[in-house]
């Protein structure tokens, strides 16, 4: 015995140089310009420890992880806790025994018996595990796994770069993950494997001393990705050299908010060229598209966008052909109106807000941050002369400079919407000349958060448990009502996000998402069956619960009052706008209220009713086809066929498995141009 402990401690010592502690491995988190945060990770062996947190905004990540590999170099047990970016808590777990591998995430326990080398991909894991991912994945003959709970991880290689930094330089190779989510994951090794970093346009993980190349690798994100919505553009994109009759719809008639007749409708080039008795005979050389006796409705707008080049696409076959961008990395959004007016990318028009925040540490990172009244009005005058519609003012500005802000808006013929500054009201914003509020939460807090009370942080989300004791006919809160009518303003509310913060449960339907998430892939299912926030304190789950019915009360009370409900999203719109219009059914409007109000009022709003928000002879050939009645069944605008803007064509059931989306719809059929 003495001897075959002699023996071990031999071979123990000798496998030392193996499985000593691998360096130390250090990253930056940068969001817009600015350090918000670390990824640590510390190897021992087969197994290493990750420490990640960062928050923008006054909110992120706090997430740490446990993650043993095998052989095989697939994580073989992983244990992940902490919170996400809304509070929610994070218990995660996986472990593989024999061939049974078993793991616990926000949608339950799951096991699946193992016929082959599978790789489970974490629910709520740091990016390191992209860097491990592409590992395994590179092993593998053809760049392809099964991944566990469900699903196919594809790796593709990309750029190989040259990068410097404190450390000396780096060659570094670019990764495309694809197969379990809506959009690729691009991680950067370097030439021993290592992960250097996690990139994309609006912000990156980095390995420490190579800070300085931020803003390049952000830049090659954005190129990366262009260059996947160009190849995307001109596989799905029909711009029809020839004027195109789509025959035998109905059209949504937003002044009488009913449905026409049977009709055809001409366009030609990017404009509707008229409106034709469905028995009038076709013209030679045009392109023939069946309605089949569908629904055509003129472009809806998404009132609450911070438009991306991932969602770009995806609003526009939602039916979203216009969106106004409520905060954006300015710059950034140059560039994708570019683009997209450019026809280089599919996307819908934009309309922007210029965003202003004071500088705080809750400070958010986008638009301008200013430190003074006067750097405060130098910026609206920055917006002014580049064309911007409103300035949307944000949580840590200092709400004394706020009337300074309006009135120099207002001199300028800009708008001003945007949250409840920290350590003030709605009262005193809308004394100060706001002419739109931006969220619902915002309009309610100050009923019931203390004067000292921080905003800055997830406080302005979390205290929304506090509305179910709220007494909506108290005078406090009919005085503000009262406020909003008197002064017709407007209120974008909203709803769904709320919905989502206060209904959605871990592993469990969200009810916003009933008529979609099956379609999506096995990531984007996981993400939505995870709560936003923290229910688990006794009486929290009750108390959000109560809290949104609360705030469907208040809407209504607005919009009986009438003030005017701006449908919009602030979770990316598309899938979620759609549950967003249908939320206001919940408020006393109607099916055709909803779709006057998404097209046709929100045209007029914006000062585009003579272009857009029907359908129309000379109004730009913006609109989608459906199937059913939506003034009948609202649901109808989820099965879209058919979207139109500018006169080009898309097919959803033709741009969706580019996402991993199984489509919704059939595309309607087409018929070629015929010669004279």
């Amino acid at each position: 015995m003495k001897t075959s402990l002699r023996l071990a401690l031999c071979l123990s010592a000798a496998l030392l140089p193996t499985i000593a502690s691998a360096a130390p491995e250090r990253f930056t988190v940068i969001f817009g310009g600015r350090n918000v945060g670390h990824l640590n990770a510390d190897t021992n062996g087969d197994t290493t420890v990750i420490d990640y947190d960062f928050k923008n905004n006054g909110r992120g990540p706090t997430i740490a992880e446990t993650l043993r590999v095998g052989a095989d170099g697939l994580p073989a047990a992983w244990t992940i806790s902490g919170a996400t970016t809304f509070g929610s808590k994070v218990a995660e777990q996986f472990a593989i025994k024999g061939r049974t591998a078993t793991w616990t995430d926000s949608t339950g326990p799951g096991s699946a018996r193992l016929a082959e080398p599978s790789l489970y991909v974490g629910q709520s894991a740091s990016p390191w595990a992209l860097g491990l991912y592409a590992r395994a994945l590179l092993k593998d003959a053809d760049g392809t796994l099964p991944t566990l709970p469900g699903g196919t991880l594809r790796l593709a290689k990309g750029d190989v770069l040259q990068v410097a930094g404190k450390p000396g330089p780096e060659t570094v190779t670019a990764y495309e993950l694809t197969g379990t989510d809506l959009n690729p994951d691009t991680v950067l090794l370097d030439a021993q494997g290592g992960m250097f970093g996690f990139v994309t346009p609006e912000f990156i993980v980095v390995r420490q001393g190579y800070e300085g190349e931020e803003e390049r690798l952000r830049g090659l994100a954005a190129k990366w990705s262009t260059d996947r919505y160009v190849a995307i553009q001109k596989k799905v994109a029909h711009a029809y050299a020839a004027p195109v009759r789509i025959r035998n719809v109905r059209l949504f008639d937003p002044r009488t908010q009913a449905l026409t007749a049977p009709v055809a409708v001409l366009v030609n080039g990017r404009e509707i060229a008229a409106i034709e008795p469905l028995d009038s005979p076709a013209t030679p050389g045009e392109v023939t598209i069946d309605g089949a006796g569908g629904t055509l409705v003129a472009g809806m707008y998404e009132m609450h966008a911070h438009i991306s080049q991932d969602d770009a696409l995806l609003n526009l076959m939602a039916g979203i052909t216009t969106v106004r961008d409520m905060g954006n990395d300015n710059a950034v959004l140059d560039k994708l109106i570019e683009r997209i007016d450019g026809g280089v990318i599919a996307g819908p028009h934009v309309v922007r807000s210029g965003f202003l925040e004071g500088r705080s540490p809750f400070n958010a990172n986008n638009g301008i941050v200013v430190e003074s009244e006067a750097q405060a009005v130098d910026a609206v005058r920055w917006y002014a002369a580049r064309g911007y519609w409103q300035i949307k003012v944000y949580n840590s500005m200092n709400p004394a400079w706020v009337p300074a802000v309006v009135a120099e808006a207002h001199r300028l013929g800009l708008r001003v919407a945007g949250h409840v500054p920290a350590f003030s009201s709605a009262d005193a914003m809308i004394a100060a000349g706001y002419d739109e509020m931006t969220h619902i939460n915002q309009f309610m807090l100050g009923w019931v958060l203390q004067p000292k009370e921080d905003t800055r942080t997830l406080l302005r989300l979390t205290a929304l448990k506090r509305l179910q004791t709220l007494d909506l006919n108290s005078a406090k809160v009919q005085a503000t009502i009262a406020a909003m009518a008197e002064r017709k303003l407007a209120i974008d509310v909203t709803l769904g996000i709320h919905e989502m913060l206060t209904q959605n449960r871990d592993g469990q339907m969200p009810p916003g998402a009933v008529d979609y998430l099956d379609h999506m892939p096995i990531g984007f299912q996981r993400g939505a069956r995870k709560a936003m926030v923290d229910t688990s304190a006794p009486g929290d789950d009750a108390a959000y619960r109560a809290a949104f019915d609360k705030i469907v009360a208040t809407v209504k009370m607005l919009n009986d009052r009438g003030v005017l409900i701006v449908p919009g999203t602030d979770t990316g719109g598309s899938f979620t706008y759609h549950r967003e219009l249908e939320l206001y059914q919940k408020v006393g409007m109607t099916p055709a209220q909803i779709l006057k109000r998404a097209t046709w009022d929100m045209a007029a709003y914006l000062g585009q009713d003579q272009r857009l928000g029907s359908i129309e002879k000379g109004k730009l050939a913006d609109f989608f086809l459906i199937p059913g009645d939506p003034t009948r069944d609202l649901k109808a605008i989820k099965t879209i066929s058919m979207v139109a803007k500018d006169g080009v064509f898309y097919f959803p059931s033709e741009v969706y498995p580019n996402f991993g989306i199984k489509p919704f719809a059939p595309a309607p059929k087409v018929t070629p141009a015929t010669a004279r």
